[in-house]
């Protein structure tokens, strides 16, 4: 068991963004295509959070074009390179797919307007872009 988690640590990533469920999030995502590489970004709620560690994934929902359309992230994936918090959330759940019957109005979130969490966001933002460009010298430098 200690070999799996030594292993498990050098996978994790050290600069990862502290969004909570409720928050509106862009999960920058890359896609490979065959040859080519692009980074696609998912723009939704988060609904929840899930196991730890390593294994630790988040869902991810928005609406397209009337649809409901929700996905599932690792965090420490290397596919998802940063994500950003949009807007804090205001909710007193740990899993919110309530959500998902709600329409229209309803099924928003309150924006949580508080000295604290936009500091937390300023902080998380800063952190996480510091991290991307720094991945992103690295990858330059290698080639």
């Amino acid at each position: 068991m200690d070999l799996i988690k030594t292993i498990e640590e050098q996978q994790k990533k050290s600069a990862v963004a502290d969004f909570r469920v409720g928050d509106t999030v862009k999960v920058h995502f890359e896609i490979i295509e065959g040859k080519t590489k692009r980074i696609q970004i998912f723009e939704g709620l988060v609904l929840c959070i899930k196991n730890s560690g390593v294994r630790k994934t988040f869902t991810v929902r928005k609406l397209s074009y009337g649809v409901g359309v929700e996905r599932v992230f690792p965090v420490h994936s290397p596919r998802v390179k940063k994500v950003e918090i949009v807007r804090p959330g205001k909710v007193r759940r740990s899993k919110i797919y309530y959500i998902r019957d709600k329409v229209g109005k309803a099924s928003k979130i309150k924006e949580l307007i508080s000295p604290k969490a936009k500091a937390r966001v300023i902080a998380s933002n800063k952190l996480v872009n510091s991290a991307a460009a720094s991945e992103v010298k690295e990858a330059a430098a290698e080639k």
